[in-house]
């Protein structure tokens, strides 16, 4: 089987329908040379050989003659030769998973130069510091990446070095200076290895192959592939490419751009470049660049490549429009000019965030480049979450104590802290950090997965810190080089301001300010490309969306993101407010029925008045109202104080409550008196409950509203419990009607949340009008988990592969989603218009709502601000059933 695929000169072994098997960078390369585009020779090792690679800890038979092969294909297209003293070719070690992973492999540069090549480097170009540059890179580069020896080390030592030259540029050091740089380099390389740095090209070129290799199961890696999903099997290829140079004088160059603001998703071309200098000085945020055109300048700024190097940017255009044209999508580009001439190295779709991601897809359809299947498969369900976090209350005023470039919208606040494990600790005591850095690396990964948000005093818009926060939906500012970091002091200043770690401070990632202190925050408003992409979405989904409101403002929340009803409100929220608590209490002392009634009395005007400004809320459409499910203990009270004023309020003894509470106490209250286990002795509870409903609903509609209530009975293990409850609320109904005189229609459905009920569904299905699933509690009573407990053990069984994922956040579709099948096929059977749904927390889990819409449900029921989420992956469940893939280039 072929392991290396060559590409050059207008010619490719591959195509962009290999990324599987050369990866998204590989492929991309492949595609642009078939398109004509000045890409440098070099060849790709497949995937199938890293795999390999990882399983045998070798490389495979015949990779060896396969890249000689190749190796010799692009010497023959450069002109130049792997090793040769007189005319070096000198290439580039690379990876490329199948999906972006920006930063969290290895990348080794200028493979080849050794003592003699050099010379001859210096000879072609007649640039002898450009060339040691070069092999300086070299050995820092695979020092770090091979030999594993800190990169500080060797920054150390380039510091210093500037310092002593009194320069603040590395392109004003000489050659004089990189070469005893690279005999300090070396000696950093001999007393951590004990030998001296490999001066064989060949040699140079296997280490860094293997690095690469290895580089994707390095740390940053695995944590990179377990934030965004990525299966650990799929291995990266590598790409091995002639080098071409932008660090050689003054008409070269090396920057990246987007072809449309990955910020904003504004259809503008934008990026930034750095003259004589190499991508790595770009992407690492080691020097703040500058922008790639004069529209992206601000005031009298650094000089654009605009406006420095006209043809070139020209060029550059023409390849923006045939990239995006080609791809139908947004894409990173990475390019070299060397000594006038461009060359383009990379191509990916770009990073972008959410608020860009939404805006470009939209634009997209409206400019017939992509269809609205494909622009909703393009959005991911945490683009939409990330829409609502968040910004800065425009009506606060404050102070910005420091200002830097805008990489990733939206607003945090958190502690200080300046290394990545600091913010993981604050995490684990449940404090919030921002993380602040001189710039980021991919070492930073974890700090910079559970801090609120990134700050850092150098890089531009495509550093790492500003490429993984879009990812992320973190927001982030970069590039703020008005402050000073003092990491021996854990400090930064701004003018004259020290902010210490374990400060507050806030961070606009939309504005790039910088402000001392915690900053009101209001939610992100939603834009009118928000709302035609979920028109989209609603044009596609067969799943009704639905939400969990108890409140009237909850209930106005949800139907301005698009919900379609409520399909869960809770009763016994409503019943500990100030004005109702007491009347609870009393109901549930009352030693006689006639006190109970007297109780529930008081209690049925004010639930007669929450249900109605529920109701009024969402006229038009159907509100599935619980009755009463949590033990009646949770509204005594708790402590001797509390006791002794409720038996004062109430002018009863404080042994009576006690006395109660001990009788109503319960070993395990989860599975005892609860849900219709008491209305059935205490039918009065559901009574009035059903009266409240009713009671709002005549009056409703007595104002011409439409209103459809929807009566849901809670923890029903047998057909009978639910038909002793659906008989008292059909009487009741029967009795508002008449009283006054009005006819509306209703529905009676209950609530599968334990297996017994999934079982008999076929039974309970003679009655009930529709099943809602509460997820929550079936997968505790079939899993025999503590929902509230498993937290100390989860960890630990996601760690070692028993679970794949907290089954109270996916559901786990082997067992409860067997039940949850089971329970649909008898209910149905029995009853083929039943209407089925969910409410527990999985209905608004995108994973799950895809297994819902496959086993026919009729709705999810999710909280409030995730009902875009859900209303967007409903969409997907349908495309991807119809063989639709949302994977990204």
């Amino acid at each position: 089987m072929k392991k290396v695929y060559f590409f050059g000169k207008n010619r490719a072994d591959g195509d962009a329908s290999l990324r599987n098997l050369l990866g998204g960078k590989g492929a991309n390369l492949h595609e642009m040379t078939r398109l004509g585009m000045p890409v440098p020779a070099g060849f790709t090792i497949s995937t199938e050989v890293c795999r390999e690679y990882s399983n045998i800890k070798r490389y495979p038979d015949g990779l060896k003659e396969e890249v000689i092969e190749n190796l010799k294909k692009v010497e023959s297209v450069r002109g130049r030769k792997f090793g040769d003293p007189e005319n070096p070719l000198l290439v580039s070690v690379r990876s490329g998973a199948r999906v972006s992973m920006p930063g969290m492999m290895d990348t080794i540069l200028n493979v080849g130069l050794n003592k003699q090549t050099v010379v001859g480097l210096v000879n072609r170009g007649q640039n002898p510091g450009f060339a040691y540059d070069c092999e300086r890179r070299l050995i820092q580069m695979y020092g770090g990446v091979v030999l594993g020896i800190s990169e500080k080390q060797f920054e150390d030592l380039l510091v210093a070095k500037k310092k002593e030259r009194g320069v603040l540029k590395d392109t004003e050091l000489t050659a004089e200076d990189w070469v005893e740089l690279i005999g300090q380099y070396k000696s950093v390389v001999s007393d951590f290895t004990y030998k001296d740095f490999p001066s064989d090209p060949w040699e140079q070129l296997w280490g860094a192959i293997s690095a690469v290799f290895d580089s994707w199961n390095n740390k940053r890696a695995i944590e990179y592939r377990r934030l965004y999903d990525i299966p650990d099997d799929w291995g990266t290829a590598v790409n091995v490419q002639a080098m071409v140079y932008g660090n050689n004088g003054k008409t070269s160059a090396t920057g990246v751009a987007f072809t449309r603001n990955p910020a904003t998703g504004e259809n503008v071309f934008y990026g930034e470049w750095l003259l004589d200098a190499q991508g790595e000085d770009v992407v690492a945020g080691i020097r703040t660049p500058c922008p790639i055109n004069i529209a992206q300048k601000k005031n009298s700024g650094p000089p654009s490549l605009e406006e420095e190097m006209p043809d070139t940017y020209l060029q550059l255009l023409e390849i923006r429009k045939k990239l995006e044209h080609h791809y139908s999508d947004m894409q990173d580009i990475e390019f070299t000019v060397e000594q006038g001439n461009l060359w383009i190295l990379q191509t990916r779709r770009g990073k972008r965030t959410s608020l860009a991601a939404v805006r470009i897809v939209v634009n997209m359809v409206e400019e017939k480049l992509i269809t609205k299947e494909e622009a909703i498969l393009r959005i991911s369900p945490e683009d939409i979450d990330t829409l609502l976090h968040p910004m800065l209350d425009p009506r606060v005023n404050y102070d910005v104590i420091a200002m830097g470039l805008p990489a990733s919208p939206g607003a945090a606040s958190g502690e200080v802290v300046f290394t990545p494990e600091d913010a993981v600790a604050l995490k684990e005591q449940g404090r919030k950090s921002i993380l602040v850095r001189m710039e980021t690396s991919p070492e930073d990964i974890a700090g910079m997965g559970v801090c609120e948000g990134i700050l850092t005093q150098h890089g531009g818009i495509t550093s790492h810190a500003a490429v993984v926060a879009r990812g992320m939906g973190k927001p982030c500012v970069v590039g703020c080089e008005s402050i000073s970091i003092d990491y021996k002091h854990q400090k930064f200043r701004a003018k004259d301001l020290v902010v210490k770690k374990g400060d507050i401070i806030t961070i606009g990632g939309g504005t790039g300010r910088v402000i001392l202190g915690d900053v009101p925050k209001v939610s992100a408003s939603r834009s009118e490309k928000f709302d035609k992409l979920l028109t989209f979405a609603n044009e596609v989904k067969k799943l009704g969306i639905r939400a969990n409101a108890d409140t009237p403002e909850s209930a106005r929340v949800s139907r301005e993101f698009g919900a379609e009803g409520i399909g869960l409100c809770r009763t016994e929220h409503m019943f500990f407010g100030e004005d109702r608590i007491r009347a609870v209490r009393e109901m549930i002392l009352a030693d006689t029925l006639e006190q109970r009634k007297h109780a529930l009395d008081k209690l049925l005007p004010v639930q007669k008045e929450d249900f109605k400004e529920i109701l009024r809320e969402m006229h038009d459409l159907p509100v599935i109202i619980r009755t009463l499910d949590p033990p009646l203990h949770e509204f005594l009270p708790k402590g001797s104080k509390q006791v002794k004023e409720l038996a004062k309020e109430m002018g009863i003894s404080e042994k009576m409550i006690r006395d109660k509470i001990v009788l109503l106490s319960e070993i395990n209250p989860m599975l005892g008196n609860r849900g219709c286990r008491l209305g059935i002795p205490y039918p009065e509870i559901t009574e009035m409950q059903a009266r409240a409903i009713f009671e709002a609903t005549c009056e409703l509609i007595q104002e011409n509203l439409n209103i459809i209530p929807e009566v849901m009975v809670p923890l029903v293990a047998e057909a009978k419990e639910f038909e002793n409850q659906k008989k008292i609320i059909d009487q009741v109904a029967q009795e508002v009607m008449k009283k006054y005189g009005v006819n509306f229609k209703y529905t009676v459905g209950t609530m599968i949340e334990l297996p017994r009920a999934a079982l008999t569904a076929d039974k309970i299905a003679r009655t009930a009008e529709f099943f809602s699933y509460g997820t929550n509690d079936l997968t505790q009573t079939t899993f025999g988990f503590s929902r509230d407990d498993i937290g100390k053990i989860l960890p630990d069984y996601v760690d070692k592969g028993i679970l794949k994922w907290d089954p109270f956040q996916r559901i786990d579709e082997d067992g409860v989603g067997e039940l949850i099948k089971i329970g649909i096929e008898r209910g149905k059977r029995t009853n083929p218009k039943l209407e089925i749904g969910i409410c527990g927390e999985h209905g608004g889990e995108p994973h799950s709502i895809e297994f819902c819409h496959r086993v026919g449900m009729n709705y999810v029921s999710c909280s409030p601000y995730r009902v875009p989420i859900a209303r967007l992956a409903a969409a997907q469940a349908v495309i991807k059933e119809k063989g639709g893939s949302n994977e990204t280039l």
